[in-house]
C-alpha cells in the first residue's frame, strides 16, 4: 500500500500529519511532504485515515 500526495492540491491544512505523524510532516507553511510513501505493515488504517483527513483530497491510499 502506498500513501501518495498531489502537493498542487495541498492548501496546507495540516489535518493529514494529526492522523498520522509518522507518514505526513508538514514543512514551515504548513504544507505535507509524505515521509513514508510505502506504508508499513499496521498502519494501514492510519493511512486511510490521514487520506480521508484532506479537505482537498491531497493524498491517496493506492494499492
Amino acid at each position: 500500500m502506498k500513501l501518495l500526495l498531489d502537493s498542487t492540491r495541498c492548501q496546507g491544512y495540516g489535518l493529514c500529519q494529526e492522523h498520522a505523524p509518522d507518514l505526513v510532516e508538514l514543512d514551515e507553511w504548513g504544507y505535507a511532504n509524505v515521509i513514508a510513501v510505502i506504508v508499513p505493515p499496521g498502519a494501514e488504517d492510519t493511512a486511510r485515515a490521514c487520506a480521508d483527513s484532506c479537505p482537498n483530497s491531497a493524498l491517496r491510499v493506492e494499492g
